[in-house]
């Protein structure tokens, strides 16, 4: 299967995912939480677990970025280096939906963070504001250690 194909399947399960916990918790929950789609959340006031396999791909994602985040900044990234960020990202995201691990729940908020990346990546490759797809990115990068208990991650260099 290709890049293309396995993002566009992992986006329509994405989706599924995120929009079935979201009615779940609802019809769980209904007396006044938030719902999934409503942005990340915090585990009860606590960041949510990770397994080695998320700090690996956020990671490598994090150093495609960190290799290039000058370029970007300045304006200076072509067209084609985007598409070529792009195609690394996705290479890591494809490993996050074969390997990563988590609680349901944890999982759940894992999709909407990773739901950004996809679409910055897609952005990346496709549009005419390939830059702005960078910098969701690099937002998507900086809000992963606020929401999730990576003991390893290493902020965002820039």
């Amino acid at each position: 299967m290709n890049i293309s194909k396995l993002i566009s399947t992992c986006l329509f399960l994405l989706v599924a995912t995120v929009t079935n916990s979201a009615i779940a918790t609802e019809h769980e929950h209904s007396h006044g939480h938030a719902s999934t789609q409503q942005g990340l959340q915090l585990d009860q006031g606590k960041k949510w677990p990770i397994d080695a396999s998320l700090h690996t791909g956020m990671s490598k994602i994090k150093i495609s970025i960190e290799e290039n985040i000058s370029e970007i900044h300045h304006k200076q990234f072509t067209d084609a280096q985007y598409k070529s960020l792009a195609g690394k990202i996705d290479t890591q995201l494809a490993y996050l939906f074969e390997n990563c691990k988590l609680p349901e729940d944890a999982d759940a908020q894992l999709h909407i963070l990773l739901f950004d990346i996809m679409q910055a990546s897609k952005q990346m490759q496709s549009s005419d504001n390939p830059r702005a797809g960078a910098i969701t990115t690099i937002k998507a990068l900086q809000k992963y250690p606020h929401y999730f208990d990576d003991k390893g991650w290493q902020a965002l260099q820039h």
